[in-house]
């Protein structure tokens, strides 16, 4: 049954001097905006013990559109504004629900330049973009169609630091849900393989940012030996930014294809629910984990599953994958990660990453059936024999080895 989502488009553009003048000012004035209600906010609070709401910012704004020194602010157009207060308040909103850390305040260089516009603040007509304060539309380079018959309901400008600038476009889309399949797999992330997955295929690991390592080191000496605030260290930076560009462009056009894959071919995929953020506490492994990007493979496999009716399970992260022997349900005492093959008591030899797939993918389909995660258990059974071995042979009970 095709369902009907918000989707986002996102294409690259190249504005006039005008127009890149005027976006500048508006990126300007919406940090400005932004960091001063963050501040009355943040004052409001720690001074008074006071809430200040939405409305509140709103009708502050108005008044400091009065004033001589922030008059400027008329001068953009008043939407890019109000939608930036608007974001403040959702940020206070997840910090209050304890979804996230207290909001902080946007930089000038380490921010991204944004500006959302809402559907009174442009004009589209035949295919064209014109933003509010602007005489000309966009020159838009449009690498794909929007979806037939849909226009779009916000308009995001930015401008990232390589000094690309971007425009998305959300609208109403139509997804059709992809036909049925009776297949089902399991992924175990890795930095040697990305992921290994239970058919016994390994998906090896780009490594996009060892390729360009040394073309980005000798872009940030070139920057480290810049005058600061001089005009060839905003080159040397733009420069640096580029390649850093180019290794990020890689890397999401790499996880696409691979998550696109992977849904299209399968009914099912499990996966561990693996806390990134901890393991880049490890000093020797946080580059190449950070290179690896598992946590934007999970959100592209969590979206593309729900708009094309595909199950994604999501394990235990104590779930013992690697040192479960699939074959006879042993767990092995110690697995050091240097240890990529390795025999069990029973005999059966197992290759770590695929043997972990399996597990996984055993796993998910008993959670999926019983409908309950597999957590094991910490203490030792009654019956002496390890309490995670005996949960794991419950949960996997019935479903063949693959």
């Amino acid at each position: 049954m095709t369902q009907q989502v918000k989707r986002a488009f996102k294409y690259r553009f190249y504005p006039t001097d005008e127009q890149a003048a005027e976006l500048s000012r508006t990126f300007g004035c919406v940090r400005l905006v932004y960091n001063k209600a963050l501040e009355e906010r943040t004052r409001a609070w720690y001074g008074e013990q006071r809430r200040i709401s939405y409305v509140q910012s709103s009708a502050a704004l108005t008044e400091w559109k009065k004033t001589e020194e922030l008059a400027f602010l008329s001068e953009v157009s008043s939407v890019p504004l109000q939608q930036a207060l608007r974001h403040l308040q959702t940020a206070f909103g997840n910090f209050f629900a304890k979804r996230a850390k207290y909001p902080r305040y946007k930089s000038r260089k380490k921010s991204r330049a944004s500006a959302e516009y809402t559907r009174s603040a442009f004009k589209w007509r035949d295919g064209h973009l014109t933003l509010a304060k602007m005489t000309e539309p966009l020159d838009i380079r449009w690498s794909r169609p929007l979806p037939e018959g849909s226009e779009p309901t916000t308009v995001t400008v930015s401008r990232d630091s390589a000094g690309r600038w971007f425009v998305s476009m959300l609208c109403e889309d139509s997804i059709t849900p992809a036909p049925a399949t009776g297949k089902a797999v399991g992924l175990d992330a890795g930095i040697t393989s990305l992921v290994a997955l239970s058919t016994g295929e390994k998906i090896a690991n780009p490594r996009h940012e060892r390729r360009d390592r040394t073309r980005l080191a000798r872009a940030q000496r070139e920057l480290s030996r810049k005058a600061k605030g001089s005009n060839n260290r905003a080159k040397a930076r733009v420069k640096a930014a580029r390649v850093h560009a180019r290794i990020a462009d890689r890397r999401r056009d790499f996880l696409h294809k691979l998550s696109t894959r992977l849904v299209r071919e399968n009914q099912t995929v499990v996966i561990e629910d693996l806390t990134v953020r901890n393991l880049l506490n490890n000093g020797r492994l946080a580059r190449a984990i950070s290179d690896a990007a598992w946590a934007d493979l999970r959100m592209m496999l969590e979206y593309k599953c729900a708009w094309y009716g595909r199950e994604l399970v999501v394990i235990d992260r104590w779930f013992p994958s690697s040192k479960l022997c699939g074959n006879c349900g042993t767990v092995a005492a110690k697995m050091p990660l240097n240890v990529r093959e390795w025999t069990c008591v029973c005999g059966a030899v197992h290759d770590r990453d695929v043997n972990a797939a399996h597990n996984i993918l055993a796993a998910g389909l008993a959670a999926s059936a019983c409908g309950d995660g597999v957590r094991p258990q910490r203490e030792s059974s009654r019956t002496g024999r390890s309490s995670v071995k005996q949960e794991t042979q419950r949960a996997t009970a019935g479903i063949p080895h693959l």
